[in-house]
């Protein structure tokens, strides 16, 4: 036998020693990693959607407390969103899909649970028993 096949036979298949000392592998080399550029450029969008609902609400900028609410949970969703894409590196390529996949799920079980949440108690609300003031401290 040729003795290049029979110390290819011989020694591991990463080419190493026949000992542990070549076979660690790096498990983080096939994920995505940010870039600096990207991970400052997510760090500045988060402290930009972070600041703005502080200044929103203690400016007083929007004189309706709804529309305030509004533009504050819409500017939480982009943030998360900025999360996700700059920090966690989800996108629909990642782990052949999958990732994408199980935070659509989780977020389909999430919507789910807190619409039947509020629809149940809307009408929990509207089909209890009407009680005046002066019933409620006679309630047992």
């Amino acid at each position: 036998m040729n003795p290049a096949k029979a110390q290819a036979l011989t020694e591991p298949a990463h080419g190493g020693n026949a000992g542990h000392e070549g076979t660690h592998r790096d498990d983080h080399a096939d994920g995505p990693h940010g870039t600096f550029r990207s991970y400052m450029t997510g760090f500045v969008l988060s402290v930009i959607l972070t600041a703005v609902p502080f200044w929103l609400v203690m400016g007083n900028v929007l004189e309706d407390t709804v529309r305030t609410v509004i533009v504050i949970m819409a500017l939480a969703a982009v943030q998360i969103v900025v999360h996700m894409i700059y920090f966690l590196h989800m996108n629909t390529k990642s782990e052949g899909g999958w990732t994408f996949m199980a935070l659509a799920f989780t977020l389909t079980l999430v919507v789910i649970a807190l619409v039947g949440s509020i629809w149940v108690m809307y009408h929990m609300d509207q089909n209890m028993m009407p009680m005046s003031p002066h019933q409620a401290p006679q309630r047992p």
